[in-house]
């Protein structure tokens, strides 16, 4: 009597893939086989049992029904990671806002004008605060400027810094939120604006490369412009 399906695991084939022995249709020719030998062999006076025998077939019948589903499931997984990379591709090109103190930069310099330095940037307050106060530093941790914005509401606040007068590197700015109401603290996030110059998949999710060196995961966009 076929008391259940067993199967021993083959020694892995020289492209990586696991032996014949685990393929759902090779089990279902060796079931078959073994089957059929069984009720050739049986003793007649003691017959296979219908009950055993539509078991053990339903068994076989669930394997390959497994591996049909994890077909199925693959292949939308797939589908899935080439959506990702579409959407992701629309966004090459496109500034993105996402937790970071860098601050984004621009410089305008028209032939017959003086040169525009004009800094941007954003945080969200978990309170709204009465006194907000944004230090811009360069890249050495040196003092540059001081905006005092004032009141402020509660979630996504931006801000603009004219940089114009200043003669340093605008690369690698950064800044930094203080944000009180009254005595009490009021917690920022600072958020920085970066353009998104290519993307990928890694580990099943879309990763966005942005302009100022660093990668982050799709999910952490808080904005797009």
């Amino acid at each position: 009597m076929i008391n259940g399906i067993t199967t021993q695991n083959s020694s892995s084939s020289s492209d990586g893939k696991s032996g014949s022995a685990t393929n759902a249709a090779n089990m279902q020719d060796q079931f078959l086989a073994l089957l059929v030998a069984q009720l050739k062999n049986q003793d007649p006076m003691n017959p296979m049992d219908n009950a055993q025998m539509t078991s053990q077939m339903a068994q076989i019948s669930t394997v390959s029904g497994i591996e049909k589903l994890n077909d199925t499931v693959q292949s939308v997984t797939n589908q899935f990671a080439s959506m990702q990379m579409l959407q992701g591709a629309a966004l090459i090109g496109r500034t993105v806002l996402a937790e970071g103190n860098t601050l984004g930069v621009t410089v305008q310099e028209p032939e017959n004008g003086s040169k525009t330095i004009t800094g941007t940037a954003a945080f969200d307050l978990a309170n709204a605060a009465s006194d907000v106060t944004i230090t811009i530093t360069d890249a050495n941790g040196k003092l540059v400027d001081t905006i005092e914005l004032g009141t402020a509401s509660m979630g996504r606040n931006y801000f603009t810094w004219d940089g114009s007068d200043y003669e340093g590197d605008t690369s690698n700015l950064r800044f930094k939120v203080n944000a009180k109401n009254g005595e009490s603290a009021v917690t920022a996030t600072p958020l920085s604006p970066n353009a998104v110059i290519a993307t990928s998949i890694a580990n099943g999710s879309l990763m966005l490369e942005l302009g100022n060196g660093s990668t982050i995961n799709y999910n952490s966009i808080k904005a797009i412009f």
